[in-house]
């Protein structure tokens, strides 16, 4: 069991009506990690949509997860010239 630090941006922070929190998980990558936290609060973006950050460099879905990570799901943002 790890212990992670899961920070939302955007429309993950709406939809989870809070900006961080602090999970308990099984998970053994990260795929696996937003999977059980969009079932558990019912995330409406797709994962093909979302970036992952560990630990403030960006990761591939499949990089395991490990206790003490602290992780980011950023979806797109829109942005002005």
């Amino acid at each position: 069991m790890n212990t992670v630090e899961i920070t939302y941006y955007a429309m993950l922070k709406e939809q989870r009506g809070r900006a961080s929190e602090t999970v308990q998980t099984d998970a053994g990558d990260f795929n696996a990690l937003y999977e059980e936290l969009r079932a558990t609060h019912g995330f409406r973006y797709p994962r093909e949509r979302l970036k992952v950050a560990r630990n403030d460099e960006f990761v591939s879905w499949d990089t395991p997860v490990r206790d003490g990570d602290r992780v980011a799901f950023i979806p797109p943002v829109a942005g002005g010239r």
